[in-house]
């Protein structure tokens, strides 16, 4: 299986280099490739709100699959370092087609400097990584787990998503492993 990290925008080289190297030591079997970026223009970000709207994003992602990336892919996870909002949700660190082709990671709200603390990059990083793992999960066809540590844990905030690891626990890892998918666990 090979996925496209598609930047969104400008993304720091290394934020996209961590992303590939340690999305490969959870999904075992996938190949990551990282695309040059593209760039959205304005019907995208919600003026009044001060966010993008994801669902849109999605359904830019979904049609940029289906017409202008090569069908060599099988999934696609943007990056974009922006702020957004979904549907019923204040804020979404990122978004999937459950069982789809297309996710997507919203990188501001991860940044400890969104929460007026000082930075840590690589706790920056962890977390940029969680939700990757995460929202391609969701296009595998996982769905949010019970289990408060498994990287498919819904995070209603950033200190749920602190709090869990960035591999599977067993029972989601037994259920990609059904799948073809070989995925590290704790």
């Amino acid at each position: 299986m090979l996925v496209l990290l598609q930047p969104i925008g400008l993304i720091e080289k290394t934020v996209l280099d961590y992303l590939s190297e340690n999305l490969s030591k959870v999904y075992l079997n996938i190949d990551f490739l990282v695309a040059e970026p593209v760039s959205l223009n304005e019907r995208f970000f919600d003026k009044s709100r001060g966010q993008y709207f994801s669902p849109l994003i999605l359904a830019f992602l979904r049609r940029y699959a289906d017409e202008l990336v090569p069908h060599n892919y099988d999934k696609i996870l943007g990056i974009m370092n922006a702020d957004a909002y979904s549907n019923g949700l204040n804020f979404v660190f990122g978004e999937a087609e459950l069982g789809g082709r297309v996710a997507i990671v919203y990188l501001k709200r991860l940044s400890t400097a969104f929460y007026g603390l000082s930075e840590n990059y690589q706790l920056f990083l962890l977390r940029c990584l969680k939700e990757a793992v995460h929202e391609l999960g969701h296009t595998l066809g996982l769905r949010h787990c019970a289990v408060r540590r498994c990287v498919m844990h819904f995070s209603n905030s950033i200190i749920d998503t602190d709090f869990k690891d960035y591999r599977f626990c067993g029972r989601c890892s037994r259920i990609l492993g059904s799948r073809g998918i070989t995925v590290a666990a704790f």
